[in-house]
Formats: C-alpha cells, sequence, structure tokens
C-alpha cells in the first residue's frame, strides 16, 4: 500500500505506469496560459490588469532609447476591446506604445513581436473557453510565451506599494485596428503554408481538395477560409459568424462533431476546427471521424521523417497523449519524449532536447522550425498538404495508428487541495495500479485554467478502464466535487 509520502502523489514524472500531479501551488495570478478569469472579476479587473501591463512595460529594455514596442490583439469576444484599451492604458503608463491587431490568433500575434522587432506581445483571449471569459497572455520579445520569472517579476510588481502613474481617463476609449498587421500574418501564413521544415515546395497548391472548416465563431473567422481559397482548396465553413458571445459556443475544436456533420453532408476530404485564438485545431477525416491532435502528429511527423526534415527522429508529446501514438511512432523509428501537460511545457522540452515537433491531443501542434507557438491555421495548412499528395484518402492515413482504449473524465471540484493530502487517494491510486498492470496509465491533475480535476486512465481492456473511471470520480466527487463530464 502506497503511503501519502509516494513520490507519485507529489511528483511529475510520466516514466511509471500511473501519474498522478500535484498542482497544489499557492494563489498566483499567471495560471498555466496567462490571466483568465470571467470579465469584470478578479483577476480580468480594470485597475489590475492596467497594473500588470504597466509592469511589463516597466520591466522591458527598448534599445536606442525608444518607448518600449507592445504589439497587441485578441479574439472576438465583446470585452476583448475593452481589456485592450486597459492594457494599452498601464502601457503608456509605463512609457511604452501599443500597436493593435484586432482579431487575430494568437501566433498572429508571436509573429507580429518578431517581425516588428516589438519589446513584447500581448494576447486578450481565453482561447477554448466559453464567453463571459477572457483573459491576457504575455508573449516575450521572441515571439514566446513569457517565462515563470518574468511572470513572477510582474506579479511582484503588482503586489507591491508601487503604483501606476495618473494618466487621462480618456486617452484610451478607442483603439485603432491596424488591418494590415493581420494581413502580413495572413502572408506570412500562405509563404510558410508551401513549407516542411528546412526545404520549401513554392509550387504547393490545393487545387482540387475539398475542405470543411469550423472557425469556432473566434479569431479564425477572418483567415481560415480565405487561405485555403488562395491556395486552391474549394471550402465549406461554419462558425464564422460571431457577435461577441458565440465563441466556441457549440462549434469550434470544442465541438467537432458539427465539422463532422459538414465533412459527411458534402463528401469532403477534409476538415478542421479552431478554438476561440486558433492555437489549436481538430480534424475530421473524409469519412467525418474526428481526428485529434494525436492523430495530426502521427501524420506529421512521419511525413517529416520520410522527407529527411525530421532530425533528431523524435517528437514531444504531453502525459495526455495516446499510448498508442507511442507504439505507432516507434515502428517508424520516431521517439516519444513525454513532457508536463500545457504547450508551454511541450515548447520548453522542444527546446531544451533540440527538437523541432511537439504537440497535444487538444490540437496544441508546435513546428519550431515555422513557428514559436501552437498555430491551428499553420497546421491545418501543413495536413491538407500532406493530404493533397496522398495517393489515398484521408481516412487510411491514419492507419498506422491504433489506439489504446482511453478515458477522459473532468470533475468540476470546489478546492484544489495537494492529492498527497486527500484522504483515500493513495490507496485507490495503488489498487488502480495493480489492475492497469504494465500497459496502462492514470493522470490525475489538475486544470490549470478552471476549477476541475482531471482524470485519464488508459490501458487494454475497455471494461475494466470504464468501471475504474468510474470508481476515481465518485472518490472525487465525494471528496472535492460537484459535478462530472465525459470527454
Amino acid at each position: 500500500m502506497k503511503s501519502p509520502g509516494d513520490p507519485r502523489l507529489t511528483g511529475t514524472s510520466v516514466v511509471a505506469p500511473v501519474q498522478v500531479q500535484d498542482q497544489d501551488v499557492p494563489q498566483r495570478l499567471f495560471g498555466t496560459d496567462g490571466i483568465r478569469g470571467c470579465f469584470g472579476y478578479y483577476p480580468l479587473e480594470r485597475a489590475l490588469i492596467e497594473q500588470v501591463a504597466y509592469e511589463l512595460t516597466r520591466s522591458l529594455s527598448a534599445p536606442d532609447g525608444r518607448k518600449p514596442l507592445v504589439v497587441a490583439g485578441g479574439d472576438t469576444r465583446e470585452s476583448t476591446e475593452e481589456i485592450a484599451r486597459w492594457i494599452a492604458a498601464g502601457v503608456s503608463a509605463g512609457g511604452g506604445v501599443v500597436r493593435w491587431a484586432g482579431v487575430i490568433p494568437t501566433p498572429g500575434v508571436a509573429w507580429l513581436v518578431r517581425h516588428l522587432s516589438a519589446d513584447a506581445g500581448v494576447v486578450i483571449s481565453a482561447s477554448h473557453n466559453p464567453h463571459p471569459d477572457n483573459g491576457v497572455k504575455i508573449l516575450s520579445t521572441d515571439g514566446f510565451k513569457l517565462g515563470d520569472e518574468a511572470e513572477l517579476q510582474i506579479e511582484a510588481g503588482v503586489h507591491g506599494s508601487r503604483h501606476m502613474p495618473a494618466r487621462d481617463a480618456n486617452a484610451f476609449e478607442a483603439l485603432a485596428v491596424e488591418e494590415e498587421l493581420r494581413e502580413a500574418y495572413a502572408a506570412e501564413l500562405l509563404s510558410r503554408s508551401r513549407e516542411n521544415g528546412s526545404s520549401t515546395d513554392p509550387n504547393l497548391q490545393l487545387g482540387g481538395l475539398r475542405v470543411g472548416l469550423d472557425a469556432g465563431n473566434g479569431a479564425a473567422t477572418p483567415l481560415a477560409a480565405r487561405l485555403f481559397e488562395q491556395l486552391g482548396a474549394t471550402v465549406q465553413i461554419v462558425g464564422d459568424r460571431p457577435d461577441g458571445r458565440n465563441v466556441n459556443a457549440g462549434c469550434g475544436s470544442t465541438s467537432p462533431e458539427n465539422l463532422a456533420r459538414l465533412v459527411r453532408e458534402h463528401g469532403l476530404d477534409i476538415g478542421f476546427a479552431f478554438d476561440g485564438d486558433a492555437d489549436r485545431v481538430i480534424a475530421c477525416d473524409d469519412q467525418g471521424t474526428v481526428r485529434d491532435g494525436d492523430d495530426l502528429l502521427y501524420l506529421w511527423a512521419r511525413h517529416l521523417a520520410r522527407a529527411g526534415l525530421l532530425a533528431p527522429a523524435a517528437v514531444v508529446v504531453t502525459s495526455m497523449s495516446n499510448l498508442g501514438l507511442e507504439h505507432a511512432l516507434r515502428r517508424d523509428g520516431i521517439e516519444v519524449v513525454r513532457c508536463d501537460v500545457g504547450d508551454r511545457q511541450v515548447v520548453e522540452t522542444l527546446r531544451a532536447r533540440g527538437l523541432i515537433l511537439g504537440g497535444e491531443p487538444s490540437g496544441h501542434l508546435v513546428h519550431l522550425g515555422l513557428a514559436t507557438t501552437g498555430d491551428g491555421l499553420l497546421t491545418a495548412l501543413q495536413v491538407a498538404g500532406i493530404v493533397r499528395r496522398a495517393a489515398v484518402p484521408a481516412s487510411r492515413l491514419f492507419d498506422g495508428f491504433e489506439r489504446f482504449p482511453q478515458v477522459l473524465r473532468n470533475v468540476r471540484v470546489t478546492a484544489k487541495p495537494a492529492f498527497a493530502s486527500v484522504d483515500g487517494l493513495s490507496e485507490l491510486v495503488a489498487r488502480v495500479e495493480h489492475r492497469l498492470g504494465d500497459d496502462g496509465r492514470l493522470v490525475l491533475r489538475y486544470s490549470g485554467t478552471e476549477p476541475l480535476v482531471r482524470v485519464m486512465i488508459e490501458g487494454q481492456d475497455a471494461a475494466t478502464i470504464d468501471q475504474l473511471a468510474a470508481e476515481l470520480t465518485a472518490f472525487f466527487e465525494q471528496r472535492l466535487g460537484i459535478e462530472t463530464t465525459h470527454v
């Protein structure tokens, strides 16, 4: 029997068959993907966000004595422009200037930071979260997400005694949208869609390919259809009528059944669904079968490896990726390196290991030869190119990837205590481990952005993992929870 001090209950190793990730840390302003919450409530309050922008700007060191430049953009939520004005006020008070790109995907801002030689980037989005949530993500001058040390420095300033200088309350009631910034990113996407890592194919076109798109009523809306059409594809699109409140509402990557229906009804070759800020994508093949980030990573990695463009021959995945992906890629001589959950963790592991390709089942895929963040549009264009070149239907391209049965459950909780402190959990984990044996995995983790504990179990027998998942969710509901959702 495992004691509460069992390292599985406190560590983050993904080598053992069973993993429990403990995220009981002091309350921080920044979560796993920036600052996120319900608009108008802590932490998305005007004074706090202005102070964050002020502290960010004070931390920047612009060369040649010029004012620090912050490039900003966001998704389609009705609160996005208001938060942008708060950001602009804080940056101005800190002695900087803001260029506002309006509605643009997160990876678009990441690219613009480097393209404009800006000192930082700010994305206003709650990603896949529903309305009325929103958030603030900060990017460093190299286009990567801000690191922990920089976030802690900003938090220290926000919680310290320093106050933002007085400013004209009406100075930032309107921000001028610079449409040319989004257009520059669109042009870059078209250019990169003809790239496969280190080589280019200037003749790549998508002519003859029938593509379905679900823009999720989010940041992909202004770009998705026309990018595919400019490359010659025939496009059917849904989720492209944002009204400020319908982002991710029964559409996009969190509701791929709409895309599957579109693909089947129109007899399309492939389909892609994006989340609110378009940094992730979920696909559907020609049969209407939903294909997640694991599927797309399998397809992309094999394509690059066979073209000699995956060197070293390895990819990075998180603890949530299916064991079947590991087995399938191993047959092609591709190593799988696991890391903790989160696209930032994927990027950090890629950089540390000198690798170029990684991703998550949620649809965050990162190719460091092409981008610094997950880019749903870029991934979709790359995958579409692979499908266009193939002599078989898209569904056949995934034949070599056989998933292990996997169950995901989300239990809404009222608190997030350390797993090691939850009475009876270590004993339950021990029983689950015994039942799974060496060919199964358990991952328990708290969501970094929502009040959820996530339960993931994999194993060879579907009935067994269903039963174990039911035991675990019942346990958390009794001890911490409110309700459970099945994924």
